[in-house]
């Protein structure tokens, strides 16, 4: 390593299992201090205000990594959202398959927050190593989203890292 490591992880508020729990445990592990990136509050005002702050050193809104993006390319949040756009769609037609009612709206929003925060730091930072719970993602799930990036080539399949939670 020649650089320093931050973990970045987005507004969640923390429960005793989930993404909060475990971003606490993967920073701990590490001995690193994080980065939270919330909603800025004209999307979701509640989402900054109950988000688990410990450890927490930088945080950043969401508009300001649409930024970075922009500035990078200024096609790729467009790229992103269709992508999203489509994954709903495949989604929506294979719950309709099995008798669900479609997505909620919101799923849109939080799975463009996934992907262009790791986008996003992939640009800033040269690297990234994303920590998830492959095993355990579920098809509808706003995680399971986290194939766009990998299809768009914007973060790669080696980039990702199983993470096992104890029992």
């Amino acid at each position: 390593m020649t650089q320093p490591i931050i973990l970045v992880s987005q507004g969640d508020p923390l429960q005793e299992s989930g993404i909060s729990a475990i971003t606490r445990n993967v920073a701990k592990g590490l001995g690193v201090k994080r980065c939270l990136v919330c909603f800025d509050d004209y999307i979701d005002p509640g989402h900054s205000v109950n988000a688990d702050r410990h450890g927490v050193i930088y945080e950043m809104k969401y508009s300001q990594l649409l930024d970075v993006l922009k500035e990078h390319d200024e096609h790729l949040f467009h790229r992103l959202e269709q992508a999203v756009d489509r994954e709903i769609s495949n989604k929506n037609n294979r719950r309709k398959q099995v008798g669900k009612e479609p997505l909620a709206s919101y799923y849109k929003n939080y799975a463009l927050l996934q992907e262009v925060t790791k986008s996003a730091m992939k640009i800033v930072s040269g690297d990234l190593t994303l920590a998830h719970t492959i095993e355990e993602i579920t098809e509808f799930s706003v995680t399971s989203f986290y194939s766009v990036g990998i299809d768009l080539g914007l973060v790669h399949e080696e980039d990702v890292v199983p993470y096992h939670m104890q029992k």
